[in-house]
């Protein structure tokens, strides 16, 4: 997938309030402090699309970025710690949860994993209730700048996933250093866009 245009569009805080658009929707998500923002710059190729922030928290909306006018890539609050009350966190995760249930234009949920530590709760815990509600999920191991020191942490993580799941969901190793990853993830778009248009077309015969 080549990347002609990425633009901001909106940010809401009630999912009922965002766009009533047919564009298949995209979401980025992980603990705060992640490389989101980072690789959603990475994926689009413009720096500062997404604000990048040393401070957990940043991002306070369900904020839309328009890719090539032809699907929307989503970026959602980070879950975890964040430079605000623990009030501010609920209503973000409950207003992002709301999202990831009810929004029907939502073909996939990238969950981001930090690759350079050891397994963390709180993101076993998320993918946990995201396959709970069915909802559609891969993983993203994020900053792997250093593949070597970071291989066995993504090794420790599917162990852990295995011990409750089945099979392992699909995963992603990226680094906004390198771009690794980038290829594959904007591929994996296509392909999911492809089905959904063939699915389409299918319904209409």
């Amino acid at each position: 997938m080549i990347i002609h245009s990425a633009d901001f569009t909106c940010s809401y805080v009630d999912w009922r309030k965002c766009p009533d658009s047919p564009e298949p929707e995209f979401a980025f998500i992980g603990r705060s402090n992640v490389g989101k923002s980072s690789l959603i710059n990475t994926l689009t190729q413009r720096k500062g699309l997404a604000k990048i922030s040393n401070t957990p928290g940043k991002t306070q909306c369900i904020n839309f970025f328009s890719i090539n006018k032809d699907w929307n890539l989503v970026d959602l609050p980070g879950y975890g710690y964040a430079k605000t009350s623990k009030t501010s966190r609920e209503i973000w995760m409950q207003f992002t949860k709301d999202y990831l249930r009810k929004r029907e234009q939502l073909q996939n949920v990238f969950l981001l994993v930090d690759a350079r530590i050891d397994p963390q709760k709180i993101d076993l815990d998320f993918i946990q209730w995201l396959g709970e509600k069915g909802i559609p999920f891969s993983i993203v191991f994020t900053k792997n700048d250093k593949p070597k020191k970071t291989f066995k942490n993504i090794e420790k993580f599917k162990e852990k996933l295995l011990e409750t799941w089945e099979e392992l969901p699909v995963s992603f190793v990226s680094s906004s250093v390198t771009n690794a990853g980038r290829e594959e993830l904007l591929a994996y778009i296509d392909q999911v866009n492809e089905a959904l248009a063939n699915a389409e077309d299918f319904e209409e015969e």
